[in-house]
């Protein structure tokens, strides 16, 4: 039985992007006051050791505001520090295996480019997936070029999982974003590249709030 996904707005960490004096865990807790319900920590360069503090110290966070912590590929991590879930790429281990390391109550995403991966993340066991890049955007300039809106309601369409939209995702493409069917976005440097981190998360969850709304 998959997991319900009760959030929209899927923030995933990149300290290498943070404004001048700020630290991660400043600028998560300032996106969970503006009401961020899903973080992933997801620092690749980090040894095991000191991303394992690091996720302490956001699972404290996180816990304190009502908000799900997940650990981008590291199982190990996750269950060290008690986090809600895994996020996963095609560099990790298959779905099914990391099922079985971190037991059903766990979430587990996904990250696809593509359908084909869509399917077999919901036929693995996976509970959402992201999907993209779906604008262009020099951080996933490595995965090609964007697959655009109406890959993404291709997907949206074709797709048991709840799925987010990655990859350039700003304010004013919102609107046209949820209308291909899409469960939220999942944001990076719309966040955490800005000193208003908790004012610019209230008005992306204000703007899909109206959107859902409306449909």
């Amino acid at each position: 039985m998959r997991h319900k996904i009760d959030f929209s707005l899927y923030l995933i960490t990149d300290r290498s992007i943070l404004p001048p004096g700020y630290s991660l865990p400043d600028a998560v807790r300032e996106a969970l006051e503006g009401g961020v319900k899903c973080v992933q920590l997801r620092e690749k360069d980090l040894a095991p050791g000191s991303l394992f503090s690091l996720a302490l110290e956001l699972r404290e966070l996180t816990r304190r505001y009502g908000a799900k912590l997940l650990i981008n590929d590291r199982a190990d991590v996750a269950l060290a520090c008690a986090a809600d879930g895994v996020h996963l790429t095609s560099a990790s281990l298959p779905v099914a295996e990391v099922r079985k390391i971190i037991g059903p109550k766990h979430l587990i995403g996904v990250s696809t480019h593509r359908l084909d991966e869509i399917l077999t993340a919901e036929k693995s066991g996976a509970d959402f997936v992201t999907f993209g890049p779906v604008y262009f955007t020099p951080s996933k300039a490595a995965f090609g070029p964007p697959v655009g809106l109406e890959k993404l309601t291709e997907v949206c369409r074709l797709s048991g999982l709840p799925v987010f939209a990655l990859g350039g995702v700003k304010m004013e493409r919102l609107d046209e974003i949820m209308a291909t069917g899409a469960a939220g976005v999942a944001l990076i440097s719309a966040i955490l590249s800005f000193p208003d981190a908790g004012s610019r998360t209230e008005r992306f969850i204000n703007r899909l709030s109206a959107q859902r709304q409306r449909t």
